[in-house]
Order: structure tokens, then sequence, then C-alpha cells
């Protein structure tokens, strides 16, 4: 699908380049600023720490299972084609493609976004939504988390909001795209959101900035059941078993045992 390639260099940079720009962004960006992803998660991503074998960056999310889920991959929420691309090239920007395994787009992300945007998660259904409203809380208001939460927009609003925003500085500065921008100028924007140095309304960059990189990772480590995490490939980077119903048939063993992912999806017969 024309939407899922990733986003091209138009400086025709090397792999190796991009992939280093890349990292440095991810490792000046403080990589979490609270909410369910942990410093250690991205950490432990980009230091090398994953022990995963040549077989297994073999396979990637072109194989006959992806096929399989693509099928299932149609946009529910974002209605305007050139939002999806945004997002797709701002998630292959936070979680990129490496010689460790798939980035972001092939792992399913954006379509994953997309389809929590399109439920309840999306509106905020069922959150606490009553004024007072707030773009900047103070310390001391802070204790269930930053100001993102205390917006009046949901979190389709402001992922609309932020990645239109990320557009237009984009053509702003640059004359381009965000997704057309070279791997540089997408940092540069991506840097200035996190820095809270581009203004939005009712609701701080920094915010958004957080739930793009939150959601980013959540799409590529969920359950496949979800819509990303394709083929279990984020699983199978961190060599995490997945949905194990029992683990009685190993814990009295005194030999490692290297399990392969199941899913959910296994247990329910899909």
């Amino acid at each position: 699908m024309a939407d899922q390639q990733p986003p091209k260099d138009v400086n025709d940079k090397s792999q190796h380049e991009q992939d280093m720009g890349r990292r440095n962004f991810l490792k000046n960006t403080g990589l979490v600023a609270g909410g369910l992803v942990g410093g250690s998660l991205f950490g432990g991503l980009i230091s090398g720490g994953l022990n995963k074998t040549n077989e297994k960056n073999d396979k990637t999310a072109g194989n006959d299972s992806t096929n399989g889920i693509e099928i299932t991959q149609a946009r529910q929420f974002f209605t305007r084609h050139q939002d999806f691309k945004v997002l797709n090239a701002a998630t292959e920007l936070i979680f990129p493609e490496d010689d460790l395994g798939p980035g972001a787009i092939k792992l399913g992300v954006p379509y994953y976004i997309d389809k929590q945007l399109a439920g309840r998660w999306g509106v905020n259904a069922r959150d606490y939504r009553h004024a007072p409203y707030a773009i900047d809380l103070k310390d001391v208001d802070q204790t269930a988390g930053p100001g993102g939460e205390q917006s009046i927009l949901d979190r389709g609003m402001i992922f609309l909001q932020g990645l239109r925003k990320m557009d237009e500085e984009s053509q702003k500065r640059f004359e381009v795209t965000f997704d057309k921008a070279s791997e540089e100028q997408q940092i540069e924007i991506m840097t200035d959101f996190e820095a809270n140095e581009v203004k939005m309304k009712g609701v701080k960059a920094s915010e958004f900035f957080i739930l793009l990189k939150q959601a980013t990772l959540e799409g590529a480590y969920c359950d496949p059941l979800y819509g990303g995490n394709i083929n279990m490939e984020g699983w199978k980077m961190k060599e995490f078993p997945g949905a194990v119903a029992s683990y009685a048939n190993y814990i009295e063993s005194d030999e490692f045992a290297k399990l392969d992912p199941v899913s959910l999806r296994d247990y329910q017969g899909h």
C-alpha cells in the first residue's frame, strides 16, 4: 500500500546515516516524560541490548502471516490521506526500522493508532471530562499527570491538530510536507514539539509529542489483536513470549526455555 512506505530521504542519505540521525534524536528527546512508557523500554531498544538472531531479522511484516493481517488495515479515524502520511512519517521517526528489526510502519503502528482513535480511547470516553480545563497546570495540580489530560480537547482532536501542525511547520520552514521532509528537518520539528517551541491551541505541543510517542510504542509492543505489533515482530525483538497461559510445563525445569511468542489470537482461533 502506498501510504505504508517509509518516508524517503530527499537528501539520498544512506540507511546508516539515517539510522544514526534517528538514534541521536531519540537519545536527545529524554524519551519518556511519564505515562505508560518507561525510559528503560526505549533505552533498551536503542542501546543494542536486544539479542536477536539473524533468522529473526530476516522475518519482516511482509511474510504470509502479515499479509493476512493487512487485509484488516483500513483507516477508520483518519479521513484525510495527508494526515495519515504525516502519522506514518512521525511514528517511523520515533521507532525506525534498522538492522534490529522492522520499524513502526511495518509493525502496523499507524493503523494501531488509527483504530484506537476511532474507538473510545480517541474520545476519552468515561474519562473525567469536566471543567476547569487548563493548558498549563501548576506542579501541585499535576498529581494525576501532565496537563494533557486536563485539556478540553480529546485525544482524537489532539492528534489531528498535532499532525496538521507538524505538516504546517514543515511547509512553513522547508516548503515541503512533513512526510517529504528530510530526516534532519523532521527531527528539528519533532524536537521543537517536545521542547514546547511550537504553539498549539488547547494543549501544549509537548503533550501531543508525549501522546504520539506513547501511542507509537504501544502499537509496536501491543498484542497483534489490537492491530499493531504485526506478526509479533515487536515481541520477537524483545524476546517476549507474549500471552502465555501457563508456565507450568517449564517452571520446574533446570534448563532455560526460549519460547516462541503467542498472541491472544492463538487462544481464540483467529
